[in-house]
């Protein structure tokens, strides 16, 4: 079989670059939203977004809110890309030498840990709601890398391979959390159909299957049997990712991930995250609002994303440096790690994301999302410029 050139699959530079400006554009839109929610049309506008759409086919008849589309379908196309790079990551990238992968793996854990622990022990006493304790626990990595793309060649070029290995963990263990603990009322029926499909597309894989109409067909398939097994449906494009073989050629110059990759980078950066970030960020907020926020909530997330995860990816990397489990990645000082540890601390999507899934009461989401706001931008703020004064004098 002819070798495949890995180089062509995936492009370090050219992905932190788009991050950069797909972070703009996120931040365009969440302001567009809070504006347009907060203005003289705000019942109209958060109204569109729940307007039904469905699909009816005799007696087949398929039926959601557009915000429920979006978040359930929207959001599996781009936890299939996250799946891609996951297991790009696990079989080629630093993910794929155990030694190496020892720090960014302990890291991500203790940064998604100890966040969690923080969001619980905040909302314990009555009052609080601790269904929520996985909001802080995942990074936005467009964010993440998007600011440590803004100080360019300031920061040492191993930090943003460090944090891009730690976000994909980091990804993987959000996933991993939704799917155990934020699906709906679990159907035995549709759950093994899901299985059935999975099997489907292991098959294909294991027979080097070229189609992608073939693993599409049955992706969907198995997204609508996986909304319906209770298991969360984004679940779904994660599957499919690890499905797709990785040394076939889909066509001279793409192995079928990397089609998949280069046709899915710009829709998802600048079409599918500011459709989500618009959709899910129409809160308006009042005083009257402000002052009935649960308190324990807003203070638990401010706590799991601001200070958890600081303190989380710091402690987890001092105590595996520590015990000699692994070393700091070449380059890289402690005043970088914990610059860093505050950058984990952009939650954005995928911890509003979770809050869609964790809550039911509509204003108890909306002030979960406000905060959210508030602590990724507070986080994004002081990494960027801890590791700004930390490396003023690198050229």
């Amino acid at each position: 079989m002819e070798k495949v050139d890995r180089r062509k699959f995936f492009n370090f530079r050219e992905f932190l670059e788009s991050q950069q400006s797909a972070g703009v554009i996120l931040i365009v839109c969440t302001l567009l939203s809070l504006v347009l929610a907060n203005s003289p049309i705000s019942e109209a506008y958060k109204h569109f977004w729940e307007t039904p759409i469905g699909l009816h086919i005799g007696s087949f008849t398929l039926e959601h809110h557009l915000l429920h589309w979006i978040n359930d379908g929207l959001m599996a196309i781009f936890f299939l890309f996250v799946g891609i790079e996951i297991k790009r990551e696990l079989v080629e990238g630093e993910l794929s030498n155990l030694k190496v992968a020892m720090l960014p793996v302990m890291v991500a854990l203790g940064g998604m840990l100890v966040p969690g622990l923080f969001y619980t022990l905040c909302n314990l006493p009555q009052g609080g709601n601790v269904n929520g304790f996985g909001i802080p626990m995942a990074t936005d990595i467009a964010f993440a890398l998007g600011a440590l793309s803004l100080l360019g060649n300031k920061v040492p070029a191993n930090l943003k391979v460090f944090l891009m290995a730690l976000a994909v963990i980091d990804d993987l263990g959000a996933i991993i959390v939704i799917a155990l603990f934020y699906g709906g009322t679990f159907s035995v029926f549709y759950f093994l159909l899901s299985v059935l499909a999975f099997a489907v597309l292991m098959l294909f894989n294991r027979f080097k299957v070229k189609s992608l109409s073939l693993y599409f067909i049955v992706g969907i398939a198995l997204w609508y049997f996986m909304m319906h097994s209770g298991v969360h449906a984004t679940i779904a494009g994660v599957l499919l990712a690890l499905a797709l073989p990785f040394d076939v050629r889909y066509s001279e110059k793409y192995t079928i991930p990397a089609w998949v990759v280069h046709h899915l980078h710009n829709p998802i950066n600048y079409v599918i995250m500011p459709i989500f970030a618009i959709a899910n960020t129409a809160i308006s907020f009042n005083l009257g609002s402000i002052g009935n926020m649960n308190v324990w909530v807003s203070l638990g997330i401010f706590a799991g994303l601001f200070l958890g995860k600081a303190v989380g990816i710091f402690g987890t990397t001092y105590l595996a440096v520590k015990t000699k489990i692994s070393n700091l990645p070449e380059g890289v000082t402690w005043k970088d790690v914990l610059g860093m540890g505050f950058l984990g601390g952009i939650g954005f999507t995928m911890s509003i994301f979770v809050t869609t899934l964790a809550f039911t009461d509509v204003a108890l989401i909306d002030n979960s999302k406000l905060i959210i706001i508030l602590s990724s931008a507070m986080s994004g703020v002081v990494g960027y410029l801890l590791l700004k004064m930390f490396n003023k004098k690198i050229a």
